[in-house]
């Protein structure tokens, strides 16, 4: 028998483990520790259970132990940078899993830098449309962005393993993705290309222009 016990008091995101020869018993107080508890019990099975193939001579047993767990620091997380190097949604989802299973509670989301605007701004298409593709050094092009259908699944997947997104969307510099789509909101009115490679730009948003502020405010809102 496996029983999950609801018991006061105890962390947030904290849980008791407790494997006896026929019972498995689960404490915590809040969800979220027993999503913990969970992930450990699947770390005390062998290798083959984070496996897609069916392994029949896998030894299916847990060993007998107390185990009494809350993380000691609140914020646990990675950051994945889709903007030099784009990541399809089945490998974003395949990385928040790896973060459930290391009991990470943060997914810090970079979506926007010089290199590549990868995030759908409704009022903005050039973005996307521009601003997501690069040439890179042989000639080809580079490209890929989000939906905020593809972001609202993508936040709602992460949440269901009680890990928080945090988009990155940087502000007033690493914006040549941004300029090369509008030119308009930088300070010399370019042109502005989309590089494709690494460095600090001198290039970047202009404070001193109203139409620069209000991009800010509305890329900030959708977002």
């Amino acid at each position: 028998d496996i029983r999950f016990v609801t018991e006061e008091g105890m962390p947030k995101e904290g849980y008791k483990l407790s494997i006896a020869p026929n019972e498995i018993t689960l404490s915590a107080s809040h969800p979220n520790g027993f999503f913990y508890g969970v992930q450990t019990m699947y770390q005390l099975l062998p290798p083959a259970i984070y496996g897609k193939a069916t392994v029949k001579r896998a030894n299916w047993s847990l060993p007998a132990v107390e185990v009494e767990d809350a993380p000691r620091f609140p914020y646990r997380g990675l950051m994945l940078d889709v903007c030099r190097h784009f990541s399809t949604t089945d490998y974003i989802y395949k990385f928040i899993d790896m973060l459930a299973m290391h009991k990470m509670n943060t997914f810090h989301f970079h979506l926007t830098d010089d290199q590549g605007w990868r995030i759908e701004i409704k009022k903005y298409p050039k973005l996307t449309e521009v601003g997501s593709k690069r040439i890179d050094g042989e000639g080809t092009e580079y490209s890929g962005f989000y939906t905020q259908d593809q972001i609202k699944e993508v936040v709602k997947y992460a949440a269901d393993r009680f890990i928080t997104v945090i988009p990155e969307v940087d502000l007033p510099g690493h914006m040549m993705a941004a300029l090369a789509s509008y030119p308009e909101l930088g300070c010399t009115g370019g042109p502005y290309e989309i590089p494709c490679e690494w460095g600090v730009f001198p290039d970047v948003l202009c404070g001193g222009n109203t139409k620069a502020l209000e991009f800010a405010k509305d890329v900030l809102n959708e977002i």
